[in-house]
């Protein structure tokens, strides 16, 4: 009997297997949906990744596949001779392989889960599809052909992921602009209804999040107020927001718009249409994806030019943003701290291990604010989102008692007191600006410091010496330093060394949950904890 003819129940357990083997490629498949998800759907992101990582998940997915096989293989040749079916025997140790190393991966917790949303789903499918007929197709084949190894070669599907999952990925982009259109156009008209709605624009690359929060707090004692929640910055979390958070009775959204190459800002520009817009930061985040600083200024500025007859607001303490302000036409203003002719300005500074104080002077009147954040890029945060909350007609009282119940946004200097020990968590993502920042806020603590971090990443080119850099100055400051992931090791050392610090008190670990019990056993009362960036999960 032929391989395909219908009685045959070979082809039936082919079918039956090779759907099996679509859905185990699904959860081998997460990983790789996970960083494509993260990428914003992005396939620069994915290469980058791959980089980035070595492919050291690719790595490990071949080795699944050639022990597998090999296990196949030796179990097929030891019962040869014993049956037509002896081949589906070896491939007890395929599901055996496979099951270990999916509750392996998913036992890894992440910063920002996979989310299982529509698109994904669909995805996911198209994924099980693909792999359902390429396992079928070499069964039939390695049936006919290679009748030793037979079905035993769906042992070695797994190595196909790292290309069939970007394969699928843009099958499905015909699909998903459809369905992008459809959601973006009823944003649209959502939007075109409300007239009256303040829209507000906040990019950079750092601070948008923390001054998207602070902005928030002083608009509400005027305005009702939606803002974009967590991290939905992309031009489907920015369309949710307006399809499901939106409401009639909101007088001000408040959308922070990210980037990660030239055009992005300028879409969710055309998406929103904002009025008024904060520009935080010109830095070197993401360089991995766009290239190059010029790149990140040219993305930044497409907000800019995206005001017509609103307000920008600058930061004064950042170059790039100087830059910008000088060759901006719209009505513009200048925030920030310590400066002259500046709209909002922060003077008379004063830190402390609970907080900040300082002046706010605005149209030439000062008021004395107090607040619990920590670092001076928060503070120019608050200077920024002072600027314009003033301009939209929040007066200074509302102002000071809104920066007195500002709280830190989740891992970003966000201060913890345990078991007698002092916790800094700045583990969101951190910049180079925030690094530095936060070796200042450290210095502000008495005890013993130390500091937990794996470096910094995306920054392309300037990577090794961004955290060279950083090394130098955790030296200046830290008594026991942990680095996290061989990611930026060498990296760190270097800089360390170079900063005379002593390499006893230097110690590497893989993970974060791996420096937490790493700091169990050397902490006493009366530490500091820096916890200084946390690698983004397409890197772990």
């Amino acid at each position: 009997m032929g391989f395909f003819d219908g009685n045959n129940l070979h082809l039936i357990i082919a079918v039956v297997l090779s759907a099996i083997n679509g859905v185990i490629m699904c959860f081998l498949s997460a990983r790789f949906l996970h960083v494509i998800q993260l990428s914003g759907y992005k396939i620069n992101g994915y290469r980058a990744w791959l980089k980035e990582t070595k492919a050291s998940y690719v790595g490990r997915l071949t080795m699944l596949s050639f022990l597998s096989i090999a296990c196949v293989l030796v179990t097929n040749a030891l019962l040869d001779g014993y049956g037509e079916y002896y081949s589906y025997v070896g491939l007890i140790f395929y599901f055996y392989f496979c099951t270990v190393f999916i509750i392996n991966v998913f036992k890894v917790p992440n910063k920002t889960p996979l989310k299982q949303t529509k698109r994904m789903n669909r995805l996911t499918f198209v994924v099980f599809l693909v792999m359902t007929i390429i396992t079928f197709c070499l069964i039939a084949i390695f049936s006919e052909y290679v009748p030793f190894v037979k079905f035993g070669i769906v042992a070695l599907t797994p190595i196909f992921l790292p290309v069939t999952v970007p394969v699928c990925h843009f099958i499905c982009v015909p699909m998903e602009l459809l369905f992008r259109q459809f959601y973006i156009s009823k944003a649209k008209k959502k939007l075109k209804k409300l007239d009256n709605l303040i829209k507000i624009g906040i990019t950079g690359s750092y601070g948008k999040t923390t001054t998207k929060h602070i902005l928030n707090v002083m608009l509400a004692t005027k305005y009702n107020v939606c803002m974009s929640p967590h991290s939905f910055n992309t031009p489907m979390g920015l369309t949710k927001v307006v399809n499901s958070y939106l409401k009639p009775e909101h007088e001000v959204l408040i959308a922070e718009m990210g980037a990660r190459q030239i055009g992005d800002i300028s879409y969710l520009c055309k998406l929103i249409n904002p009025k008024h817009a904060i520009i935080t930061s010109v830095g070197n985040q993401h360089l991995a994806t766009f290239g190059s600083e010029a790149n990140v200024y040219k993305a930044k500025k497409e907000l800019m030019q995206a005001i017509t007859d609103g307000i920008v607001c600058f930061n004064a303490n950042n170059e790039g943003c100087l830059k910008m302000y000088k060759e901006c036409n719209s009505d513009k203003i200048l925030c920030g701290l310590n400066g002259d002719n500046l709209f909002a300005n922060i003077k008379n500074i004063k830190a402390s291990n609970s907080g900040s104080t300082f002046d706010l002077v605005i149209d030439n009147k000062t008021v004395q604010c107090e607040t619990k954040l920590l670092g001076k890029h928060n503070l120019e945060d608050i200077a920024m989102s002072a600027g314009l909350a003033y301009k939209l007609g929040v007066n200074l009282t509302q102002i000071k008692e809104a920066i007195s119940s500002l709280r830190p946004v989740a891992h970003r200097l966000e201060l913890i007191s345990e078991n007698g020990l002092t916790i800094i968590d700045n583990s969101y993502n951190a910049s180079v600006e925030s690094s530095m920042a936060s070796m200042e806020t450290l210095k502000l603590f008495d005890g013993d410091k130390i500091v937990v971090t794996p470096g910094l990443v995306e920054l392309g080119e300037e990577q090794y010496i961004a955290n060279e850099n950083l090394g130098k100055e955790i030296s200046t400051v830290a008594n026991k330093v942990i680095i996290v992931n061989v990611t930026n090791k060498d990296a760190l050392l270097s800089g360390l060394k170079k900063g005379n610090f002593d390499e006893k008190n230097v110690l590497f670990v893989e993970s974060l949950d791996d420096a937490k019990d790493k700091l169990k056993s050397i902490v006493k009362q009366g530490d500091v904890i820096l916890f200084e960036n946390d690698l983004p999960d397409n890197y772990i």
